[in-house]
C-alpha cells in the first residue's frame, strides 16, 4: 500500500508574479507572493489544494484504519489539571456527548457541580474552545478564556461559582493567547492584571490591563517599566499575602523586570531588566526565588530581596541550589517547601525543597518520562493556590497522561487519574554524532514483534528551537503512528532545551543550521544502523519545527520517503512583514534590518531555498487562522514546490478551516488533522493498521 502515482491526478495551477522585495539592499524575487492575500482567488485556491491533498491520501487506502488509530489514542490526551481555591477545586470534563463543562467538587477528581458549559459561548457553528481558567483564590468568580475561531485569540468570561450565571462586568479587551497565563488575580479576588492586545490582532501590540470586578467597560492600563518597544509578554505575579506585585517578562525566557510594594503604595519600579539569561519563580516571603542559567546552563536556584537596591547584580543572589548534572526547568511554591522539576537525559525529576533552599528528598515518579506543564516557563508561573498538594500529569513516549499527587513529607505519590492507553513497545536511547562532534541524543520507539535486523518504516519527530525542551511524553498522533506498526524516532536536537542553555544557543540566531546538520546526522544513524532506508524514512515537526523539514526536504530530498511538516514557519523574508513573525524573527533568527542577516536569514529560509529536483512526498498541513505561522507561510512554499517538482511523488497542501496553530483548534478539527496526517504517512511507508495499544 503506497500513495499512488499522481500521473493522473494534477495539482491545482499557480501562477507567478513579477514581485521583487528589497529587504536592507538586499532583492529578493517573490513570484507567489499574491498567496499572501486573502482574496477570492487564494481561497479558491486553497480549497482546491485541500481538495486534492484529501483525494490523493485517501487513493493510498488508510484513511479509514487512521482515523480509528487516532480516536482510539486521543483517549490518552493530556487533561487539564485541577485548580484549587476558596476551598473547593475546579476542573474541566466531558459530559456523554464530548461537550467541556467546567465543575466544582470538594477533591480534585470527585464528582461536583456543574457550573458552565463551554458550549454555552459557541458562536454559530464555531464551537468555543477553553483556552485557560482560573479560580478567583476566595473560589467565588471563575474566569475563563474563550475561543472560537481556533485562532487562539480569547476573551475573559466571568461566572458567578455561587449560580453559574455568566456575570456581565468581564473586560472587553482581546487576549493574543494563553502564553500570558490568561488572569492574575489580586490576591483580595477584588480584580485581576492581564496581558491583552490594544488594537488589531494583526497589529500584535500587547499590553497589560488591571480589571476590577463590578466594573464593566474596557479596562485601566498598568503602567509597568517595560523594556522600550518590546513585543514580548508578560505576566504579573502576587505574593500570598498581598504585598508585593512582580512582573515577569518574556514568554521563553522569563525576568522580574518590575516589582511594586503594594502595601507601601508605591510605583512600579525596574527590579532584575538587565539579564539576558532565564530569572523565573516566585514570591517567597520578601524574596524572590526563581530557576536561573545566567552562570549556569543547567540551572540554579537563587533568592533575589525584593528590596535589593541592585538586584541586576548576581553576586547579591543568594545561591540556594548549586548548578549540577540536573537540567533545572521551573520551581512551584508549596505551602513552605518549594517543588522543583527538572530532568536528567531528558527524564523528569522532581525535588523537594525547604524555603531556605535545605534539599527534603525527590518525588517519586512512575517511570522516566515527563511531567506536563506549559510550553513556554512564563505561562508556567502558576501561584501557590494553599491546597497544600503538589498536582501533575505524568506521561511517558508509550503510555498515556495520569494525574498525580504529592504532598510534602510524602515518601510515595496518590495515582489521581490513571492513564487510559499504554501501547505495546520497547524504547531504547541512543546516540548520532555531529559533524563536529556533538552527540545527539535520540529515543526510538519500536512496535513489539517489529524485528530489530531489518529497514523498518520510520518516522523522525523533531523541533530544536527557542530553548523549548522536547521530552519523552506520550502524543496520541505519534502513539498512533507506533500502533501501526511504525518505529518513532524522538530527536534532541541542538537550539532546543533539554541539555541546558547551551544547548538552546549551540543552534539559536547565527548558528540555526547547526540544527539541520543534527537532524541529518540522527537519519545517517538510523541509516548505517540498519534501524530503517531512505526509501522507509519519513520526517515530521511542527510549527518552527516545520522549518526544519522544508530545509531537510529541499537540501536532503534523498533521504526521505516523506516529509511532513504541520502548522510550519516556511517563508522568513515573507515573516518579516506580519508583526508577530518579525518579532519572533528579530529574536530568535537575527536583524531584518541588517544586510548580512538577511542573507543568513534568506540562506536558511525553506521558500527561498527551493530549486528544481525530484523530492520526496511532502505533505504540508496548516491552519486558516493560525495567528503564529499563517497559511500563506504554507501556501507560497508549496505553490513553489510543485513548480519545481521533477518527480513523480505529489506535494500536497491542506490547509483547515478554524484551525489555528494547535492550542485554540477544536477537538474535532484536531483529530481531522491527526487523521489526515496518519493515513499520508501509513501510506507512503506500506504501513497496515495493526494496533498495538490497549487501555490499561
Amino acid at each position: 500500500m503506497s500513495i499512488p502515482s499522481p500521473s493522473r491526478r494534477i495539482s491545482p495551477s499557480s501562477r507567478i508574479v513579477d514581485v521583487v522585495e528589497d529587504v536592507a539592499g538586499i532583492l529578493i524575487p517573490d513570484p507567489y507572493r499574491w498567496l499572501e492575500e486573502e482574496t477570492d482567488e487564494v481561497r479558491d485556491w486553497q480549497r482546491a489544494q485541500a481538495a486534492f491533498a484529501t483525494e490523493t491520501v485517501t487513493a493510498g487506502g488508510c484513511t479509514d484504519a487512521a482515523r480509528a488509530l487516532v480516536v482510539e489514542h486521543d483517549v490518552g490526551v493530556r487533561p487539564d489539571l485541577p485548580r484549587y481555591a476558596g476551598g473547593s477545586w475546579f476542573r474541566v470534563v466531558d459530559d456523554d456527548e464530548g461537550c467541556a463543562t467546567i465543575v466544582m467538587s470538594a477533591g480534585p477528581f470527585l464528582a461536583g457541580r456543574p457550573l458552565v458549559a463551554l458550549s454555552a459561548f459557541d458562536e454559530g457553528d464555531h464551537p468555543a474552545v477553553l483556552s485557560w481558567f482560573a479560580p478567583s483564590p476566595d473560589g467565588r468568580v471563575l474566569a475563563l478564556g474563550v475561543c472560537t475561531d481556533g485562532s487562539e485569540h480569547n476573551t475573559v468570561r466571568l461566572i458567578d461559582v455561587a449560580t453559574g450565571a455568566v456575570r456581565d462586568d468581564a473586560p472587553p479587551e482581546v487576549l493574543h493567547s494563553a502564553w500570558g497565563g490568561g488572569v492574575s488575580w489580586l490576591p483580595d479576588s477584588t480584580g485581576f492584571l492581564f496581558l491583552a492586545l490594544r488594537g488589531g490582532a494583526a497589529d500584535f501590540h500587547q499590553v497589560v490591563y488591571r480589571h476590577d470586578l463590578g466594573v464593566s467597560g474596557p479596562s485601566v492600563l498598568e503602567e509597568i517599566p517595560l523594556p522600550p518597544g518590546s513585543r514580548e509578554y508578560t505576566r504579573v505575579q502576587f505574593s500570598t499575602d498581598g504585598r508585593w506585585a512582580v512582573a515577569s517578562h518574556r514568554v521563553g525566557r522569563p525576568v522580574p523586570v518590575a516589582v511594586r510594594d503594594l502595601r507601601a503604595g508605591t510605583p512600579w519600579r525596574p527590579f532584575v531588566d538587565g539579564s539576558a539569561g532565564t530569572v523565573a519563580g516566585h514570591v517567597v516571603g520578601d524574596e524572590y526565588i526563581a530557576v536561573t542559567d545566567q552562570g549556569a546552563a543547567r540551572g540554579r536556584v537563587v533568592a533575589i530581596p525584593l528590596d535589593e537596591q541592585h538586584p541586576d547584580d548576581p553576586d547579591r543572589w543568594r545561591v540556594l541550589v548549586p548548578e549540577g548534572e540536573t537540567v533545572l526547568r521551573a520551581i512551584h511554591p508549596v505551602g513552605e517547601h518549594l517543588y522543583l522539576t527538572g530532568f536528567e537525559e531528558t527524564a523528569a525529576r522532581v525535588r523537594v525543597l525547604r524555603a531556605d533552599g535545605t534539599d527534603v528528598g525527590a518525588v517519586p515518579l512512575p517511570a522516566d518520562g515527563a511531567l506536563g506543564g506549559a510550553f513556554f516557563p512564563l505561562t508556567g508561573l502558576t501561584p501557590d493556590d494553599g491546597s497544600g498538594d503538589f498536582l501533575f500529569s505524568f506521561s511517558t513516549l508509550t503510555t498515556s497522561w495520569g494525574v498525580y499527587r504529592h504532598r510534602p513529607g510524602d515518601a510515595f505519590v496518590d495515582e489521581l487519574l490513571a492513564p487510559r492507553i499504554t501501547v505495546d513497545a520497547t524504547v531504547e536511547y541512543r546516540r548520532a554524532l555531529a559533524a563536529d562532534g556533538t552527540p545527539i541524543p535520540y529515543h526510538v520507539v519500536r512496535p513489539a514483534g517489529r524485528e530489530p535486523e531489518e529497514p523498518a518504516p520510520a518516522l523522525i519527530s523533531a523541533y530544536g528551537a527557542a530553548g523549548i525542551p522536547t521530552l519523552p511524553r506520550y502524543q496520541p498522533d505519534l502513539a498512533a503512528f507506533v500502533a501501526a506498526g511504525g518505529v518513532l524516532v524522538q530527536a534532541y536536537l541542538r537550539g532546543g532545551g533539554e541539555f541546558g542553555s547551551d544547548w538552546f544557543r549551540g543552534a539559536d540566531r547565527e548558528n540555526r543550521r547547526v540544527r539541520d546538520g543534527d537532524l541529518v546526522a540522527v537519519a545517517h544513524d538510523l541509516i548505517d544502523r540498519r534501524l530503517t532506508a531512505p526509501d522507509r524514512l519519513a520526517l515530521t515537526g511542527g510549527s518552527d519545527g516545520g522549518l526544519m523539514c522544508g530545509v531537510a526536504v529541499i537540501e536532503h530530498p534523498q533521504l526521505w520517503r516523506a516529509v511532513l511538516p504541520r502548522a510550519p514557519l516556511l517563508d522568513l523574508i515573507g515573516g518579516i512583514r506580519i508583526p508577530y513573525l518579525e518579532f519572533v524573527i528579530r529574536k530568535a533568527w537575527g536583524d531584518p534590518d541588517d544586510a548580512d542577516d538577511v542573507r543568513r536569514l534568506r540562506r536558511s529560509s525553506p521558500y527561498e531555498l527551493v530549486t528544481d529536483a525530484v523530492f520526496p512526498l511532502v505533505y504540508v498541513q496548516a491552519g486558516a487562522t493560525d495567528p503564529r505561522c499563517p497559511p500563506a507561510q504554507a501556501r507560497k512554499f508549496v505553490a513553489r514546490m510543485q513548480a519545481s517538482q521533477r518527480g513523480e511523488q505529489p506535494i500536497l497542501l491542506h490547509v483547515f478551516e478554524n484551525a489555528g496553530h494547535g492550542a485554540g483548534t477544536s477537538p474535532e478539527v484536531l483529530q481531522q488533522q491527526d487523521a489526515e496526517w496518519l493515513a499520508c504517512l501509513m501510506a507512503a511507508l506500506d504501513l497496515t493498521s495493526s494496533p498495538r495499544s490497549s487501555p490499561l
